[in-house]
């Protein structure tokens, strides 16, 4: 499959030789984009912490590229990573993912997803060759009204869970930064970086370890022949596969990485 495509091409060959910073690059979605990224010609640097299961994709791929072990609270050693790659586009991935474990872990929940995200934003007002920063959030960032219809963009953000809490902050703070530090009437004059923020939810594909996976519980399940709990039974889930959400991020980067402001 792999030589009926030409990657370099793909995004309209935009990615090809872009220094790309991913944080969260030894998770699922991480670990997935920078394996597309890399085969599209792009300059990888990955930073995250250690991968969390084994097997674990990350580790699978032996995919070529440098990596950091670095948490995103630690803002020195962050910066200091940052500053010396000197990113075209970021890619904010790094999270803490999992809802149920946010009612175990609130505060790390917050630290990582609120402060990680602002450290990373502040950051970039520092990296002079930066033009443009995607950040990753979850379509858990609404408001939930247990409501029949599909949540849009321009509805209320909230969440009563620490995880979708913490989410609607980061994109709050992601609004705020583009709004103050990096507004659009003054880019091309005072600044040269674009911000956006994609939602995408219920991600399934090959290489997903992580805990509280309905699919990856499942296939645990079927292979010990032992029956699967389904924790919410009359929750309905509108599955994506992991290359789905990624060529949407893609799709973004390339847009903004071209200027487009609309």
């Amino acid at each position: 499959m792999e030589d009926l495509v030409e990657f370099e091409t793909l995004f309209s060959g935009v990615y090809k030789n872009k220094r790309v910073l991913v944080t969260g690059n030894t998770g699922f979605k991480g670990s997935w984009l920078c394996l597309w990224l890399t085969k599209m010609g792009a300059t990888v640097h990955g930073m995250a912490l250690e991968p969390n299961s084994e097997p674990n994709h990350f580790t699978l791929l032996k995919n070529e590229y440098t990596n950091e072990y670095i948490d995103i609270n630690d803002f020195k050693t962050l910066e200091a990573s940052i500053t010396s790659f000197s990113p075209e586009i970021i890619f904010h991935l790094a999270a803490q993912p999992l809802v149920r474990h946010s009612y175990a872990a609130p505060l790390d929940t917050f630290n990582t997803n609120i402060i990680g995200t602002a450290n990373i934003l502040e950051i970039a007002r520092k990296c002079p060759q930066l033009m443009a920063i995607v950040n990753i959030t979850t379509d858990k960032c609404y408001e939930n009204k247990e409501i029949l219809y599909h949540y849009k963009e321009n509805d209320a953000l909230g969440g009563h869970d620490p995880y979708s809490s913490s989410k609607a902050c980061s994109e709050i703070i992601t609004q705020s930064m583009r709004l103050s530090m990096f507004p659009i009437e003054k880019y091309g004059t005072d600044h040269n970086i674009l911000i956006a923020s994609a939602r995408a939810g219920n991600v399934i594909g090959g290489g997903d370890w992580s805990e509280d996976r309905l699919i990856p519980d499942l296939i645990v399940s079927a292979a010990s022949n032992n029956p699967t709990i389904i924790r919410s039974p009359k929750a309905i889930r509108p599955w994506q596969h992991v290359l789905e959400s990624l060529s949407g991020y893609l799709l973004l980067g390339k847009e903004l990485l071209n200027g487009n402001v609309d």
